[in-house]
């Protein structure tokens, strides 16, 4: 009883901060709403060559703004407002970005995990399922995709979720652009972005971008600085075929301050525990890849697609367990030291009207990764602590899979449509061990799963489309999942499964004078989820959960109220909760339970005049309910409202363009937890938000 007043009191509070607020416009489609003469823009990631008011799925796209508001180095100062989508801001940038959507990656303590990440068509998610965001460059971004719900099953293991990033593509005159942006915590990116279109027939368009950033961090013991390098060129051949050839560089050196507890939040959340400072917690990264993608219409009915890739990974990581720990034989050591090589392939057909009504898409993706992984004890033989010391885990990892995939849309009446398809998951894992002095440790699995997806659509009237969708998603655990055993004993948890999940959606989707809406009713059931069994000392182990439930109701709209006057206000609500009884690090958890890491409630609401030059300026607020932080709910980083402002002033003078802003995030300086680290065995769940904070930007243009 206690629980559905709280629930119901959350989503009135909750409706009524949207019905309060209103924000810019998140969707392109918003304009096409209100002026038809503008071309309608498709949605890409589903591959159906429908509109987004007509894609029978939970589909946003967010554009790049055309004004910088914001210093520009992490997603979250783009995507905002996607119900259920939920990105935190560790403010820890040797961890990445929390990201989860309907709750699925909610687990990961570092990187993102259970979501596809895709950056111009090319994987930023590795074959095993465990992607970053550090490597998607906001300086040359042109828009993004957001898939949640079943539709995004399409893509295959571990897509819970899908975001899709597009860079732009070179087009006009050449320019050049320079630019500059400080703020608190002296933070600072500079960045320079060359560009311009074809010259002639078969000659390629580019883009080339390099940016460098650098920050003191909020807390003690979180310096970082970053490198990231993108460059793509772009041919569109006489014969009608396009090429897009995209390079991709990223080097990151990040202190790591680690988690608090309650009582160290409370007292000062700018704080590093001691053990930071102690074991010099840190990560260095350094990421290289190229690919290549390119389509070819054979005929008006028949288009190919092939995308193939290749990149290199190498990562070192100091974490904070304790000497006597490592002294354990079967311990690997205080030190993470892999370098991974990654690369693969996508071929698709696509054929269109060969039946009446119908379009048909097969193909096969096919990814693999080998692995030098390296553990180490994090102190020398001198005593010196955070140094790279005895070896303490030696062994060679390998993983592909070749996943065939069919999908078809069929118009069988004509305000009725079908979407389906399937495909045919499988991914294969290899360990040779060849540190043996405590026992050999090598071994291998292999997990598939047939994936098949449906969506039945009916376009009530031209503004209302009604929908119906189902799919089977699957979710292998990552090498990194994989690599400790809950017990302690040596070697990889080879009895880790993969998840399988039945995911159920219905939606409405209406464009007309008052707007875009979309709303959506969504129900995932998952078996043998992976979960969070305990993070201790930085180290995070894993197990499986026989049954756990998520359901819920998204909202959304946006519309352009006035002129350059855009408004954007969504609304979700998820009850994700463990729906068996199983026992934990944290101890036996009943069925019921909520999963830790998942907000119940979120909002976010947005007011911008965003014209094309002259004065610009936005109003934000976001709601975030509370977060449990681990099996047992015994605790719970509380919800918060947070609000962010900025202006700015953007000049066009013949060749040149001048951009200036200023911004100010957490408003009135709310003291908050921005991210949790579930199950954390020392208690150390908290990772704090930034306060008040400023940053302030000029960007020159100049076209030759």
């Amino acid at each position: 009883m206690m629980r559905n007043m709280h629930a119901s009191f959350a989503v009135k509070s909750a409706m009524l901060l949207i019905t309060v607020c209103v924000c810019r416009s998140l969707y392109a489609e918003d304009d096409v709403a209100i002026q038809e003469d503008l071309p309608i823009i498709k949605v890409e990631a589903t591959h159906t060559d429908t509109s987004y008011a007509k894609t029978p799925a939970s589909v946003f796209r967010v554009n790049a703004p055309k004004q910088q508001d914001n210093i520009g180095v992490n997603l979250t100062e783009v995507v905002k407002g996607i119900p259920s989508l939920q990105l935190n801001n560790r403010e820890n940038y040797a961890q990445d970005l929390q990201l989860s959507m309907r709750g699925f990656g909610a687990r990961s303590t570092f990187g993102v995990r259970g979501i596809r990440l895709y950056v111009d068509g090319i994987p930023a998610t590795m074959p095993d399922g465990q992607g970053q965001t550090s490597n998607i460059d906001l300086k040359s971004l042109d828009h993004l995709e957001v898939l949640t719900g079943p539709f995004s099953s399409l893509y295959g293991n571990s897509s819970g979720g899908t975001i899709l990033a597009t860079t732009k593509e070179g087009q006009g005159r050449d320019s050049v652009t320079m630019g500059y942006s400080g703020g608190s915590d002296q933070r600072s990116n500079s960045s320079i972005v060359l560009q311009g279109g074809a010259h002639a027939e078969n000659e390629p368009a580019y883009v080339i971008s390099s940016s460098y950033f650098d920050t003191d961090g909020y807390r003690e013991h979180s310096a970082a600085d970053k490198v990231l390098n993108n460059a793509k060129l772009t041919w569109n051949l006489s014969d009608g075929s396009k090429i897009n050839w995209v390079t991709n560089y990223v080097k990151i050196n990040a202190d790591d301050p680690m988690g608090l507890t309650r009582a160290l939040w409370e007292q000062n959340p700018k704080q590093a525990v001691s053990s930071a400072e102690t074991y010099n917690t840190r990560k260095e990264i350094e990421q290289t890849q190229t690919g290549i993608t390119w389509t070819k219409p054979l005929d008006d009915h028949n288009e190919l697609y092939a995308m193939t890739y290749v990149g290199n990974r190498h990562v070192i990581q100091y974490q904070s367990i304790p000497k006597s720990t490592q002294a354990n034989v079967n311990n690997a050591g205080g030190v993470i030291d892999f370098d991974r090589n990654y690369y693969g392939a996508d071929f698709r057909w696509t054929g269109k009207e060969l039946l009446p009504n119908t379009s048909i898409s097969a193909g096969v993706a096919l990814d693999a990764m080998d692995e030098d992984r390296k553990g180490y004890n994090n102190y020398d033989a001198a005593g010196n602590y955070g140094v790279k010391g005895t070896l303490r885990r030696n062994e060679d990892n390998t993983l592909w899979n070749i996943d065939p995939y069919l999908q078809a849309s069929w118009q069988f009446l004509p305000t009725w449509r079908l979407d389906t398809g399937v495909r045919y998951s499988n991914v294969h894992y290899k360990s040779d061990d060849h540190y043996l002095s405590n026992g050999n440790d090598s071994g291998k699995t292999e997990y598939a799963k047939t994936l098949p997806s449906a969506a039945l659509s009916w376009q009530i009237v031209p503004e209302l489309l009604a929908y119906v969708s189902y799919a089977k998603g699957f979710e292998t655990p990552t090498f990194t999942e994989m690599a400790y055993r809950t017990d302690g004993a040596a070697g990889f948890n080879f009895n880790l499964k993969p998840s399988s999940s039945d995911n159920y959606e219905v939606g409405l989707k209406s464009k007309n004078p008052w707007g875009y809406f979309t709303l959506a009713a969504f129900q995932s059931k998952t078996k043998n989820d992976i979960v969070s069994y305990a993070t201790v000392n930085g180290r995070a182990t894993y197990q499986n959960v026989d049954k756990t439930q998520r359901q819920g109701v998204e909202f959304s709209w946006n519309k352009n109220l006035w002129k350059d006057l855009k408004a954007q206000a969504s609304y979700s609500y998820l009850d994700a909760t463990f729906d068996s009884d199983f026992s934990s690090a944290s101890g036996t958890v009943k069925k019921g339970t909520y999963i830790p890491g998942i907000a119940k409630n979120q909002a976010f609401a947005r007011l911008a005049w965003q014209p094309q030059t002259g004065v610009f300026a936005g109003i934000e607020a976001h709601y975030m309910d509370k977060i449990y932080i681990n099996d047992a709910n015994s605790d719970a980083a509380p919800s918060y409202t947070v609000t962010a402002i900025d202006v700015g002033y953007k000049w066009k003078m013949q060749d040149w363009t001048i951009n200036t802003y200023a911004r100010v995030d957490n408003l009135f300086d709310r003291n908050y937890v921005g991210s949790v680290i579930v199950n954390d065995g020392n208690g150390r769940y908290f990772e704090p938000a930034e306060g008040r904070n400023w940053s302030a930007g000029l960007s020159i243009t100049k076209q030759f």
